[in-house]
């Protein structure tokens, strides 16, 4: 069943830069849901609703864990939709706006502590990340739908990029603030909620309206099951290599996020200030360096870019294995290491995301963008609630003590020892070793060696060979 684009087909070269900054608006309301409640959401529930450690990385981790099943779901619909918007875009302003409205919901708990509190909590977390995955599917299937250009897609992954920096850093560095000038506890926390969903319906409507002249794209058919969508994943060898990159280097960059705040308490002794000061210099370094990762993907392919930028993370994460003797003016830019590679990994990744849809398109001639982001974004959504329940279960395993009363209780050297390695040894683990995952990867554009051994790479990136199957890989 087709859909109408609502809009021409896909350009060849440069889109508008009005297109560019309206698609990338939408990065406001990804950011703020993909950050907030990685950074807040865990302390929130052991340290003011005094949730032990182990159930609350649970209750983090099971409601995210949702949309593995949902995320494609939510493809499968967007594909088959007919609407005067085109396919994607009703679902940028309808679920965005559920999204906002829910994520304030999160932080209302209508109980002051105990198993009501968290299970109010499991609840309203698992309606958030439904809507989440009817947003988000839609939104990461645009690109492959608006662009046939290889080069241009990174362009637009950079603008998207740099906007989803800025919404982890206004998101992530501001929430605390705003948490705390609200009083703290319960209120300061229903205050952070509603700053924080004003942010993503912000994103949400701004990405609406900022695409409404953008070119649409052909939905093709897509498949009619769930088994069917699969398949043809299953089908797409380089998709399959990123994907379970991307998902496991998603769960590194997660434990970072959840052990924020942890770290900043208990490591550094900075309760206050240390948070947003970590954020800073974590997000702060992809707003500079964009426009560098852009030119020496160029040069070196994104591939070779992407292998970089995790080494690069891992690195500074393993440096700050040391951070307990080390000065703070000498932790922090270690931080900042770590948000060099980070935005490396996120754009070249997500740039190399539509090339994989372009493959399958060129091997199958059905354009099936929602079947392959729906499973994407599932993985990344699990990753990402994965990082959070790893670190939840090594501060259970090194007997981190909850509290009920808005503020950390006194912690063990063990208790302190695991926030360490969770903030340290585990994202540079994860984030390092993944890269392994992508031997099978072999897109690469013309001029541009394939880093690693594989059986023969594809040169993609014009628009003959992704339309007419002009060079074929083995699935």
């Amino acid at each position: 069943m087709d859909a109408p684009s609502g809009g021409a087909g896909p350009v060849v070269g440069a889109l508008p830069r009005r297109v560019h900054a309206g698609y990338a608006l939408g990065s406001l309301a990804t950011g703020a849901f993909g950050t907030v409640p990685g950074l807040l959401l865990l302390p929130y529930l052991t340290d003011t609703l005094g949730v032990a450690a182990g159930a609350a990385a649970l209750l983090v981790l099971l409601p995210k864990a949702w949309d593995v099943l949902v995320n494609p779901v939510a493809g499968r619909i967007s594909d088959r939709t007919r609407s005067r918007w085109g396919a994607r875009r009703p679902y940028l302003l309808v679920a965005g706006l559920a999204l906002g409205l829910l994520f304030a919901a999160i932080f209302a708990a209508p109980f002051d502590a105990g198993p009501a509190a968290g299970a109010y909590v499991a609840v309203a977390f698992l309606a958030t990340a439904t809507a989440f995955a009817f947003f988000q599917v839609p939104y990461v299937a645009m690109p492959a739908e608006l662009t046939d250009d290889y080069a241009e897609r990174t362009r637009l992954m950079s603008w998207r990029i740099a906007v989803l920096a800025l919404a982890i850093l206004v998101s992530g560095a501001v929430a605390p603030l705003v948490r705390d000038a609200g009083g703290g506890g319960l209120p300061g926390h229903r205050w952070m909620g509603l700053f924080v969903a004003g942010l993503i319906v912000l994103g949400a409507v701004g990405a609406f309206l900022g695409t409404r002249s953008a070119p649409g794209g052909t939905v093709a058919e897509s498949e009619p099951t769930l088994r069917a969508q699969l398949a043809v994943v299953a089908g797409n060898r380089p998709f399959r290599a990123l994907l379970v990159c991307f998902v496991v280097q998603s769960a590194g960059v997660a434990t970072v996020l959840a052990g924020v705040n942890y770290f900043a308490e208990q490591i550094l002794r900075d309760p206050e200030g240390g948070p947003t000061i970590l954020f800073a210099c974590f997000v702060a370094p992809a707003l500079l360096v964009m426009p560098l990762w852009t030119r020496v993907g160029a040069r070196v392919g994104k591939l070779a870019a992407l292998v970089a930028a995790s080494l690069i993370f891992a690195a500074g994460a393993l440096a700050l294995v040391a951070a307990p003797v080390l000065p703070a003016i000498a932790v922090y830019p270690l931080v900042a290491l770590i948000g060099v590679g980070y935005a490396g990994q996120q754009v070249f990744a997500l740039a190399m995301l539509p090339d994989c849809i372009a493959y399958d398109t060129a091997r199958t001639g059905r354009r099936q963008a929602g079947v392959f982001t729906g499973v994407w974004t599932a993985g990344e959504t699990f990753g990402l609630a994965l990082g959070p329940g790893i670190f939840g279960l090594v501060l259970q395993l090194t007997g981190y003590v909850s509290s009920d009363t808005g503020t950390a209780a006194a912690q063990s050297d063990t208790a302190r020892l695991g926030i360490l390695i969770g903030f340290t040894v585990l994202p540079a683990l994860l984030v390092g070793l993944a890269v392994l995952f992508l031997r099978p990867y072999n897109l690469t554009p013309p001029g541009h060696p394939h880093p690693t051994p594989t059986a023969g790479a594809v040169v993609v990136g014009t628009k003959a060979a992704e339309h007419h199957g002009k060079g074929t890989a083995t699935p």
